[in-house]
């Protein structure tokens, strides 16, 4: 098997987090960032639906259900982790105070656009806080699949899908390659193991540029 599964791709975007940074993890794949921090780290998880100082998932036997994230998770509580009301949240969402937001896709482009709440036809709107996160964080990161189930490219020239928000994504992370969107394609930072650039440019609907 080549490249990263979804355990090792939430390690490799959890050591890109600065020191200090209050971070905010998305719904789906974002989640397992929680638990693969890297040890010694002082990073701060917010969590939309009204947590700061989130921590990882409960060990079995310890799961409390009225402790979850906002996808319904359980998660535990740091020392001097907080609740509070969501409006609160998205407050601090709204007013910047959010350094990193980490988020599923369904599509980004070499632009920095993204697609991440409709999967287009009849799939049902849930758009959620995502369109506050990006407008609100200081910096959006993505952790998704390279390709649909299809084998249809998901890192595009252009959105087919309803905007998220536009021109904000920062870094993506997918099971073949750690890239940035730029000027004119995407700009590669890491290839996971045994992937090549051949591999990486068939699998990506835009240019691939030399890091």
């Amino acid at each position: 098997m080549t490249g990263w599964n979804r355990e090792e791709i939430a390690a490799r975007a959890a050591l890109d987090i600065p020191d200090g940074a209050y971070v905010n993890l998305g719904i789906g794949q974002p989640e397992r960032v929680a638990d693969l921090m890297p040890a010694g780290r002082e990073i701060i998880l917010h969590s939309e639906n009204g947590i700061l100082g989130m921590g990882a998932s409960p060990a079995p036997g310890e799961t409390d259900m009225e402790l979850i994230n906002a996808g319904k998770k359980p998660v535990t509580l740091v020392p001097g982790g907080a609740f509070f009301h969501h409006a609160d949240s998205f407050a601090m969402i709204r007013g910047g105070h959010i350094d990193v937001c980490i988020l599923g896709a369904f599509e980004v482009t070499c632009s920095g656009d993204i697609a991440n709440w409709s999967s287009g036809g009849n799939a049902a709107p849930a758009v959620g806080g995502a369109m506050d996160l990006v407008a609100g964080a200081r910096e959006v990161r993505v952790i998704m699949s390279h390709q649909t189930a299809s084998g249809r490219p998901k890192l595009v020239e252009a959105l087919t899908l309803p905007a998220t928000g536009l021109g904000v994504v920062k870094r993506i992370y997918t099971e073949l390659a750690v890239l940035d969107p730029a000027r004119g394609g995407f700009r590669l930072v890491e290839l996971a193991p045994g992937v090549d650039l051949p591999m990486l440019e068939r699998a990506t609907g835009a240019s691939i540029l030399a890091g």
